[in-house]
């Protein structure tokens, strides 16, 4: 309908231009207009195809802490992603290719850093998504934090969405994983009312590895003041498209990727789905894949 009636517009237009005008128009714009149409068309594919290539990000993290038993020399290895923004635009059937490729790293424990759901639960629930979760192979689980958007998409039904998936959220609070670390979630900001990070971490044995998972990377002068070994935020998308990008680099000091604080090592993801539209242009989807180990 829309088109018809875009039609039905350029064709009254014509209709009362003057017929030396539209030959004018015709001979002098048409070919930049053609140009201008293939351009937009041509950057808005590369920025589909640009968006379907998901980046491995490799990150080796050396850590002064052990991890569990001080005689293992295997590192753990966590897949860490963010901003999967599951819904309408992102269906079932993208997930699970996700969720082959989580597969492939062998994982130790996969790491959620917020927005799972994009804004709404329902499609999540009539797909059943919280199946493909099951499929996801990480022998120590898969933990989460809130985004912005599971408040968006209803916290009630984004809670009951969690469990159904079988994943472990922490909401302000911290769990010890196999006797050898905590992994520690906060909630959003969107709770106005969340627990300062050190009332989280200040009854924990500091003598163990403290991961975080917050959505928002806001003050990462915290995590270095508190301990934190290693903290896994996304939320910023990097901008997704460029300019926007010069934007979320101005508003966080860091919007996507690696930063070191002290001992604390910090990594903003630019998130492994999207919001909107299916494209990227100067940014990336991505899965980051972590083997954390003890430095000698």
């Amino acid at each position: 309908m829309a088109v018809k009636d875009l039609f039905g517009l350029t064709n009254r237009l014509l209709h009362f231009m003057p017929s030396d005008a539209i030959t004018r128009y015709t001979k002098e714009n048409w070919v930049g207009l053609g140009f201008m149409v293939g351009f937009i068309t041509l950057l808005m594919i590369c920025g589909y195809l640009k968006y379907q290539w998901k980046v491995r990000v490799e990150l080796p993290v050396q850590i002064y802490k052990t991890l569990g038993d001080s005689t293992s020399v295997k590192p753990l290895r966590i897949v860490a992603i963010s901003d999967l923004h599951l819904g309408y635009g992102i269906g079932k059937k993208e997930f699970e290719e996700w969720v082959n490729t989580i597969n492939a790293e062998k994982p130790d424990i996969v790491l959620i850093a917020g927005d799972i759901i994009d804004n709404s639960v329902r499609p999540l629930n009539e797909g059943n998504f919280a199946e493909s979760f099951h499929k996801i192979k990480a022998p120590l689980g898969i933990y989460a934090c809130l985004g912005n958007h599971e408040f968006i998409s209803g916290l009630k039904n984004s809670l009951d969405f969690y469990e159904k998936a079988g994943i472990h959220l922490l909401r302000d609070t911290a769990e010890l994983v196999d006797n050898s670390f905590y992994v520690i979630g906060r909630d959003d900001r969107s709770n106005k009312w969340r627990k300062p990070l050190n009332a989280l971490v200040d009854s924990l044995d500091k003598s163990k590895p403290l991961i975080l998972l917050d959505h928002q990377p806001y003050n990462l002068e915290e995590t270095e003041a508190y301990g934190i070994d290693l903290q896994i935020s996304g939320h910023t998308h990097q901008g997704q498209v460029w300019p926007i990008s010069a934007i979320t680099n101005a508003i966080y000091e860091k919007d996507h990727g690696f930063v070191k604080k002290g001992n604390a090592n910090i990594y903003v993801s630019s998130g492994i789905g999207i919001w909107g539209g299916k494209f990227r242009i100067g940014t990336q989807s991505e899965y980051v894949v972590i083997d954390l180990k003890t430095k000698e």
